[in-house]
C-alpha cells in the first residue's frame, strides 16, 4: 500500500503512551537502562529486563532505547559537542534525514524526545523511501533561518543515496537555498556515516552511531525546535533523567 500522509505526526497510541502521567516512569526506565549498558550489558537484553520491569510497550521501549546511553558515550558526546557560540564562520555536514525528519515531526505535533545526551530524537524513521509532507517546506526553512544566525559559513546536506526520492530531496534543498541566498550544497552518497564519522568539519546529527566517533558535533535540531514559535512545535516528552547533584 503506497504511503500518502501528508504529515509527519503522532502515532494514534502515543498520547496515552506518552502522557505527562507516564514521563517520570519513562525516565526512570532510560535511567536504569543507560546504568545496565554502563555496566557492560547488551543493549538488547538491558533493554528487555528495563522493559519488563517498567512494563513498557514496544513503543515506549523504543523511545527509552534511543533515549539512553552509558556514561562512557554520554562524557564523550559531552566533550566533543560544539557551542553554538563557536560556529560562526565554520562550516557544517548535516546528517539530513536525521535532522530533517525530526524538526518535520516536531512542526507536525509528534513525539520529539529530550534524550540523556541533549540530543532531540523522535521514533520516525526511513524505511528505504522518504516522502515529502507538508512539513518539509517549513521545517527546511526553519533550519536555514537558525544556521544563518549563527552564522555558519556553509553547508553541506548528506543524504542516503539508496532512500528512494534523495535525489527529489537534494533539488527542493537546493532551491529553498538558493531563494534564501543560503551557502548550502547537497551529496548524496552510499554510505553516508562513515563520511560524517571522519570529517573534520563539525558535524550535525543526533544518531548515536556517529556521535560515539565523530571529532566535533553540534546539537541542531534541539538550536532549530527551541527556535520554533508554533504551539505544536514543542518538545513532547522528556526522557532525561535527572542528573545526580
Amino acid at each position: 500500500m503506497p504511503d500518502t500522509r501528508k504529515h509527519r505526526g503522532p502515532h494514534p497510541e502515543d498520547a496515552r503512551l506518552f502522557a505527562p502521567a507516564a514521563w517520570p516512569r519513562l525516565a526512570s526506565a532510560v535511567a536504569d537502562l543507560s546504568l545496565l549498558l554502563t555496566r557492560g550489558y547488551a543493549q538488547n537484553s538491558a533493554l528487555k529486563i528495563v522493559g519488563d520491569r517498567h512494563e513498557l510497550t514496544a513503543r515506549q521501549r523504543m523511545a527509552v532505547a534511543r533515549a539512553a546511553c552509558p556514561d562512557d558515550a554520554l562524557q564523550r558526546r559531552k566533550a566533543a559537542e560544539v557551542d553554538r557560540r563557536d560556529l560562526a564562520g565554520q562550516g557544517l555536514l548535516i546528517d539530513g534525514y536525521n535532522l530533517l525528519m525530526t524538526i518535520e515531526t516536531a512542526l507536525a505535533g509528534g513525539l520529539v524526545f529530550r534524550c540523556r545526551d541533549g540530543c532531540l530524537r523522535d521514533i520516525a524513521g526511513v524505511h528505504g523511501t522518504y516522502r515529502k509532507v507538508d512539513e518539509t517546506i517549513p521545517a527546511i526553512e526553519q533550519i536555514g533561518a537558525v544556521l544563518a544566525r549563527l552564522a555558519v559559513s556553509r553547508a553541506c546536506w548528506i543524504l542516503d543515496s539508496p532512500v528512494s526520492n534523495s535525489g527529489r530531496l537534494a533539488t527542493i534543498l537546493r532551491g529553498v537555498a538558493a531563494q534564501h541566498t543560503w551557502p548550502w550544497e547537497t551529496q548524496l552518497l552510499p554510505r553516508p556515516d562513515p563520511v560524517l564519522i571522519q570529517s573534520s568539519e563539525i558535524v550535525a546529527t543526533a544518531d548515536s552511531a556517529i556521535l560515539d566517533r565523530t571529532t566535533r558535533w553540534f546539537n541542531l535540531a534541539a538550536e532549530v525546535v527551541c527556535a520554533l514559535k508554533l504551539p505544536s512545535a514543542r518538545i513532547s516528552v522528556d526522557l532525561a533523567p535527572a542528573q545526580p547533584s
